[in-house]
C-alpha cells in the first residue's frame, strides 16, 4: 500500500492495518525459519509498510501507539 493511500485512512483503520502487517511479518519470519518462504523480498516490503503506517500515525500526532495496539487487541477490536 502506498503512503498516499494510507494517509486517506482513519486512525482506527491505520491501527488495524498496523496489526495486520505485524501479523503478516510474523508469518513471513516463521516461513523463513522453516525455509518455506518463496519470496524473501516480502520481509523487507512488509517492514517498509509498517514504517509507512507508523509515519502516518506520527504525522497525525498519535502518541503511545504501542499501548493503543495492546489495548485494542485486549478489548477485541483487532
Amino acid at each position: 500500500m502506498k503512503i498516499a493511500d494510507m494517509r486517506e485512512l482513519k486512525i482506527d483503520e491505520l491501527h488495524i492495518e498496523l496489526d495486520k502487517l505485524r501479523r503478516h511479518l510474523f508469518d513471513l519470519r516463521s516461513q523463513a525459519t522453516t525455509e518455506k518462504l518463496e519470496d524473501s523480498s516480502q520481509l523487507g516490503k512488509t517492514k517498509r509498510d509498517i514504517a509507512r503506517v507508523l509515519t502516518v500515525l506520527n504525522e497525525r500526532g498519535e502518541e503511545n501507539i504501542e499501548q493503543k495496539q495492546y489495548h485494542m487487541e485486549s478489548v477485541g477490536h483487532l
